[in-house]
């Protein structure tokens, strides 16, 4: 019997490693990924330029061009791509869907009408960013209204209509298309500032993130992250289902709801920000399915360092496809996304 025990724990210290090991590599190449965006760009820089410049040796053209125009694009993709990773994580989880995600739902088209009904009410802003600090405030809180709402309605669905998880990813089609539409009736009877301005919030842009936006980001992901993090055990639990999860003391309407409203956070504070990028928070989750399975305590932070890491990627790829044009970063995680969901579904494995 000692004997089984320790075989046990050896196997299961080795299947910790394991995964601790998967979350490593996805650090460093999510550290690679950075640098390499640094480099990457109408104006060429090597390695040891970047690393010049990092260490405030470079000279003035190069620290301009790292310090304020490459970081803040690289930093906004790994806060954001952790944000749509982890959200998406979540979010199929509570809803037990594994279409779920902030894009599918119809959070993103919420926080997007959200943040364009907030800039026409705010009579416009610059094409290039918000103009205050006050405005940008008003955007993201109006971006989580609209993102709130949407979970909202998905919720009261589910609980008047007793909807199944598969027709929620329908209710979420439907809400996409009704918040388009009247984003749609915005911009139609805006200015043209005010339509310059919403037209931005259509699809993703890591070029016109600035500190402030990063630090929007961050503000509300921590605590997020923080609140995924300790209730990792509870979606371990939600896994067996409700009535399991009940009995091993979750309070399961609690945490669905708390993990919903926080998701739709994260999500809303990432589009009031940079505009709808979709496919990460679907795609990343379904990735480290496959490398450390359904364990939340190694799901949720390995789900996070994956969407920082696609995301770097495809904003590498967007600054090197049609260069020097600079492609949307949205744009090419949508058409990236959608094919690598077909592969992963097209492999044959089940998809929790």
């Amino acid at each position: 019997m000692s004997g089984n025990a320790a075989g046990i724990a050896t196997g299961y210290g080795a299947l910790l490693g394991h995964k601790a090991a998967v979350a490593g590599v996805l650090l460093a190449a999510v550290v690679l990924l950075a640098l390499a965006a640094l480099a990457v760009g109408s104006y060429p820089l090597s390695p040891g330029d970047v690393l010049a410049a990092l260490a405030g040796r470079a000279d003035g053209v190069t620290a301009h061009i790292i310090g304020n125009i490459r970081l803040p694009r690289a930093v906004a993709a790994v806060v954001a791509g952790a944000s749509l990773g982890i959200a998406g994580a979540v979010m199929q989880n509570v809803i037990r869907n594994p279409l779920a995600s902030p894009f599918t739902l119809g959070v993103s088209q919420g926080a997007a009408f959200g943040a364009a009904l907030a800039i026409v009410s705010l009579g416009g802003s610059a094409a290039k960013g918000l103009a205050t600090t006050m405005q940008a405030w008003l955007t993201a809180l109006s971006a989580f209204a609209g993102a709130l709402a949407t979970v909202a309605a998905i919720l009261m669905l589910s609980a008047l209509r007793r909807l199944a998880p598969a027709t929620l990813i329908l209710a979420g089609v439907a809400m996409s298309a009704l918040f388009g539409a009247a984003t749609m009736f915005l911009q139609y009877f805006s200015t043209d500032s005010q339509l310059a301005a919403t037209v931005f919030w259509t699809f993703g842009d890591l070029g016109r993130a600035g500190w402030r936006d990063i630090l929007l980001m961050t503000a509300a992901l921590a605590p997020a992250l923080a609140y995924f993090l300790w209730n990792s055990w509870g979606y371990n639990a939600l896994e067996w289902g409700d009535e399991t999860a009940g009995g091993l003391g979750v309070s399961v309407g609690r945490l669905r709801l708390g993990s919903l409203a926080a998701s739709a956070l994260v999500a809303a504070v990432t589009v009031a920000c940079l505009g709808v990028i979709g496919f990460v928070g679907l795609v990343a989750p379904h990735i480290m399915r496959f490398f450390v399975g359904d364990d939340h305590r190694f799901l949720l932070p390995c789900s996070a360092l994956c969407g920082s890491m696609l995301l770097l990627a495809a904003d590498i790829l967007s600054r090197l496809l049609l260069a020097p044009v600079v492609v949307p970063v949205g744009i090419v995680t949508t058409f990236a996304g959608a094919p690598l969901l077909l592969y992963l579904l097209m492999k044959g494995r089940k998809v929790p």
